[in-house]
């Protein structure tokens, strides 16, 4: 996969001012964010696989290590067929520091997600720059990403959905660059990359055909003159490094490979998530959500620029693939459209039609968005076109150029707004709307400042509290001191007692019964928790 023309830079010192300036936002920003729901979860499948290896490899090191003494055995673990490549060397550094007061770990896990996150940040710039030949552009697809409200909080706590993201978009660049260059050192690392994505989710397999597909059409436009060689050497070379990764980085698999990944494909398909979801104001079984629940959280939490020009850029390349498709895929930057395409609907063609469950939002189909994101600036370089066909259409595309730019602002200052709850965003809909129709804060970080009330509300004697659900309360309570932990007193019925919420499922007020509301916290409008006491 060769492209012809050179690359335009950016104005010296931009691309490193850029991503110097995430590095130091990260920086401060990190020890905003409240634990989510499964990262607790997360952590003991890390520390699960981490005893297994140990067992293994030192088992004498593993029986003198205090944490590892009381976790359940991989065999018998519930989620012993989660990926945990990045949850192990988390788990290391458990196991080895200093003392086992949950805060500081959960500082480095967060800390630990956004650098991930970031790389991913990285990789969508670098296919940007590729496809569009202007770093310009890359860096215009690396700054959508980032002020997209929900992926930037998440980048700092979902250490399932936003890694995976990371290492799928990396794994596509590595895709890219092994087209460009074929040999059996890239396909290697190429391989090693796609074995990390599938060690965090086993959809990360998905970049296997995605490679074959995109090295048979290089094959096959390629002039018959141009040996094809490295192309087989390098399509030999990927499988071996992408199965030797996948074992690495994956304990589970240690032991009867085969099985244990099918089992893993028969859990995608068939994975049956107890709970109930707020949907359009009805309270529903998540194995009983309709077709169109991911398709109505993407439009509901994208900025509705970006999934305009997405759409555009999206038709714009359909176009250019029906119309010749021979011609476009001996090129280059056809079969890099075509394959980012299928990034972004194969995904969710699988998910229909396996009718895999899904819930909160569509978190499991995050992974497509940079796909969406690369024809959102395809979109607007068509948009930029159309201004070139006379005065008329010059004024449309300013008028659609600074209606995208206003969304970017408005965008970004809601950003800042709602710091640290980003997670919460909603495109366009009335809060109202939301409220009664819409999950809220379902990864339940707000309780953190729930409970940083509560101590400073009373900062004296026993606490008495319930909560609507009870992990996400344990959960942050390692962001108190062991004082104030210590004073939380779960007692559902004594007098006085608080009651805490985040509306995860819940679209209509609380009775009075619950007690009056003495804190509540709103995010662009909606309200995401609140507390509140009984007399």
């Amino acid at each position: 996969m060769h492209a012809s023309l050179s690359i335009r830079r950016a104005p010296r010192y931009v691309v490193g001012l850029f991503f110097g300036f995430l590095l130091v936002l990260g920086g401060l920003l990190f020890a905003d964010y409240g634990i989510s729901w499964d990262e607790p979860i997360d952590r003991l499948n890390g520390l699960v696989s981490l005893n297994y290896a140990a067992h293994i490899f030192a088992p004498d090191w593993g029986a003198r290590q205090p944490l590892l003494q009381h976790v359940p055995a991989l065999g018998s673990h519930p989620d012993n067929d989660h990926g945990v490549v990045f949850e192990l060397p988390l788990a290391l550094f458990d196991v080895l520091r200093p003392g086992h007061d949950p805060h500081t770990y959960y500082l480095v896990r967060h800390a630990a997600t956004y650098l991930v996150s970031l790389l991913g940040v990285w990789a969508l710039f670098r296919l940007g720059t590729w496809r569009f030949r202007d770093e310009r552009l890359g860096l215009a697809a690396a700054a959508l990403l980032v002020l997209s409200p929900r992926f930037f909080a998440e980048s700092f706590y979902n250490g399932k959905d936003l890694v995976f993201v990371a290492f799928f978009t990396l794994g596509i660049y590595t895709l890219v660059r092994l087209l460009e260059r074929p040999s059996w050192q890239r396909a290697a690392v190429h391989g090693l990359v796609t074995a990390a994505a599938t060690d965090v989710r086993v959809l990360g397999l998905l970049l296997l055909p995605f490679t074959y597909t995109l090295l048979a059409l290089q094959a096959a436009g390629q002039d018959a003159s141009k040996p094809r060689g490295p192309l087989v050497r390098a399509g030999l070379a990927y499988l071996p490094a992408l199965a030797a990764g996948m074992l690495a980085g994956w304990p589970y698999l240690w032991e009867h490979p085969h099985r244990h990944l099918a089992e893993v494909f028969v859990s995608l398909g068939h994975f049956k998530w107890p709970g109930v979801v707020l949907y359009m104001g009805q309270l529903v079984k998540a194995t009983d959500l309709p077709w169109h629940y991911p398709l109505v959280w993407i439009s509901i939490t994208t900025p509705v620029a970006y999934q305009l020009a997405g759409l555009v850029g999206l038709g714009v390349v359909a176009v250019q693939l029906l119309r010749q498709p021979g011609a476009q895929l001996r090129t280059a930057t056809g079969r890099f459209d075509f394959l980012v395409a299928g990034w972004l609907l194969v995904p969710v063609a699988l998910v229909m039609g396996l009718q895999s469950v899904l819930y909160d939002g569509w978190r499991h189909l995050y992974f497509i968005y940079p796909a969406l994101l690369l024809l959102a600036v395809e979109g607007g370089r068509a948009v930029a076109r159309l201004g070139r066909l006379g005065t008329t259409w010059r004024r449309v595309a300013l008028a659609l150029g600074g209606l995208a730019v206003a969304e970017l602002v408005l965008t970004a200052g809601r950003m800042v707004a709602m710091h640290p709850y980003q997670q919460v965003y909603f495109s366009y809909l009335p809060s109202r709307v939301i409220e009664r129709s819409f999950e809220r804060d379902y990864w339940a970080l707000s309780y953190r400042r729930g409970l940083e009330y509560l101590v400073a509300h009373q900062p004296t004697g026993p606490i008495y509290l319930a909560a609507s659900h009870l992990p996400p309360l344990r959960n942050n309570e390692a962001w108190l001191t062991p004082a104030d932990r210590a004073r939380l007193v779960i007692a559902p019925r004594a007098p006085g007692r608080y009651f805490i919420t985040a509306y995860r499922s819940l679209g209509v007020p609380y009775a009075d019964s619950v007690g009056y509301e003495v804190f509540a916290i709103r995010a662009g409008g909606v309200k995401i928790l609140s507390v509140f006491q009984r007399p």
